[in-house]
């Protein structure tokens, strides 16, 4: 979340920043053409864009969309750039698209490939554009050889100050003189400098000239002789972050897993349920590409808000977690209206924050012990809930966990329905999840048992309601739990 102060700063600079202005259209005439331009910008912490003069992107926040999340790590993939690009690339997390590290072994480009690859088989007609000079994601297919014009530049060979340079006259000519539909276009000096002398000076530096040219870019779409009956999508991004101040990624720091997406769409200064995965569903809307669901994508259009009741949930400092910055807000014991939460059969003591099901995100849930899978989620989003034995053992008093988290009453008719949710559930021991359903506030009825683990997936029931249902309830009950690991749910739905 954006200090209150930065908001207000963005808030005023939307007023002054110059930035892309989509044209009007007047009653009758031809609807925009549609136009992508995504921009990666490799290794870039959004804290430091804050302290850098960056008035292009400090413009597009102001005006458009920022969404800030964290990365996988471990066991799902490192905070480097092979995965994190093709996250962008593919919309899809590592345990589809199969990138765990720089190596890109075990790659499925075939099954997932990029937005500009999915563009050009949906449309052909479609005049897609790539331009980096991080050699890999031409070499390895991350942005494949489908694509329309593939430019490459080799940063690591020639240095990427006047490879960027290289990149962004290419795509300054591109994207004003010719008829792009949709363009990727990468800078990686951010990274070759933090890298090099951490994210002090020189990396703020790195930053500015980078921001300046965006703004070249931004100008040349702007200059474009049909521009005045175009609408233009601007994404701009990052694959990873970076240790702050040393530098240097790949591991499971805070710093390192975080990554940003922003858009000049949408409005809104910093939704909290947005992930990298979303960028390819957003170029895809705002084309009017129709998502196949055979592609398995696992993001959505960053206009598009959570209706998850739990993402409005307000939250809450530290009580216990003592090695959590009281600054950062990030649980409650209370869930939304309709929800309850049963904690009659745990016991006095243990960690307060984890006392039964609690409601928190990942900012704050990931800090409790870093490196216990917490961070690979990887399908929650904003706020979730979550019953952590494991935690809630470290305090004295924290014996067993025995909580059950109830849903509100869900309209149903007598029939077939599925009910829809997300899970990461960590099996140690003999702790047990169920998922229960209760009929028109009758008997409660197993229809879901966890004794083995089941992370990062979307679970769909497909159940039937007995003839003359009106209601269903739904229980999640962890139970037999001491220190085992934990649970989450989030998004459930009933349809």
């Amino acid at each position: 979340m954006l200090p209150k102060i930065r908001i207000a700063a963005l808030a005023a600079l939307a007023l002054t920043a110059p930035l892309l202005v989509i044209p009007s259209v007047a009653a009758g005439a031809a609807a925009p053409v549609k136009k992508v331009l995504v921009v990666g910008m490799d290794g870039l912490n959004w804290a430091k864009v804050i302290e850098a003069s960056a008035p292009t992107l400090d413009g597009l926040a102001a005006n458009g969309t920022l969404g800030q999340s964290l990365l996988y790590c471990g066991t799902v993939a490192a905070s480097s750039s092979g995965p994190g690009w093709s996250t962008i690339a593919t919309g899809t997390w590592p345990d589809k698209h199969g990138v765990r590290d720089n190596t890109f072994s075990g790659k499925q480009y075939g099954t997932y490939p990029d937005f500009l690859t999915r563009l050009e088989q949906v449309n052909s007609s479609l005049s897609t554009l790539s331009i980096l000079d991080w050699k890999p994601l031409h070499a390895q297919g991350t942005f494949g050889a489908g694509v329309d014009s593939r430019i490459t530049y080799d940063g690591d060979a020639n240095g990427y100050v006047g490879e960027d340079v290289k990149v962004t006259n290419d795509a300054v000519s591109r994207l004003r003189d010719t008829n792009v539909d949709a363009a990727f276009v990468y800078l990686g000096n951010t990274d070759v400098v933090a890298h090099a002398s951490g994210t002090g000076s020189a990396y703020i530096n790195a930053i500015n000239k980078q921001d300046q040219q965006l703004k070249q870019m931004l100008d040349a779409v702007a200059a474009r002789p049909g521009y005045a009956n175009e609408d233009w999508l601007i994404v701009v991004t990052t694959d990873h972050g970076h240790a702050v101040p040393g530098g240097g990624h790949g591991g499971c720091g805070m710093d390192e897993r975080r990554t940003w997406i922003l858009s000049n769409k949408g409005g809104g200064i910093s939704p909290i349920d947005t992930r990298l995965v979303d960028v390819a569903p957003t170029v895809f809307s705002h084309l009017g590409v129709s998502v196949d669901p055979s592609w398995n994508l696992d993001g959505k259009p960053v206009n598009v808000r959570s209706s998850d009741p739990f993402d409005a949930l307000p939250l809450q400092s530290r009580v216990h977690e003592t090695g959590i910055a009281s600054s950062v807000l990030g649980w409650t014991p209370n869930g939304p209206s309709g929800w309850s939460v049963l904690r009659n059969a745990m016991p006095s003591g243990g960690v307060t924050e984890w006392r039964g099901w609690s409601f928190s995100n990942e900012e704050f849930w990931t800090r409790t012990q870093s490196s216990q899978n917490r961070e690979n989620g990887l399908r929650t989003r904003g706020i979730f809930a979550v019953a952590d034995s494991d935690e809630f053992a470290d305090r004295s008093g924290g014996t067993s966990f025995d909580s059950t988290l109830v849903s509100p009453a869900f309209t149903v008719s007598g029939g077939a329905y599925t009910l829809r949710y997300v899970t990461h559930y960590l099996q140690e021991g003999s702790q047990t999840g169920d998922v229960l359903v209760s009929y028109n506030g009758g008997a409660d009825v197993l229809v879901k048992r966890y004794s083995a683990d089941a992370r990062a997936k979307v679970e769909a029931l497909s159940l039937t309601a007995p003839a003359g249902t009106t209601s269903v309830r739904v229980k999640f009950r962890y139970y037999n739990a001491s220190n085992n690991w934990y649970w989450v749910i989030d998004d459930l739905r009933i349809s």
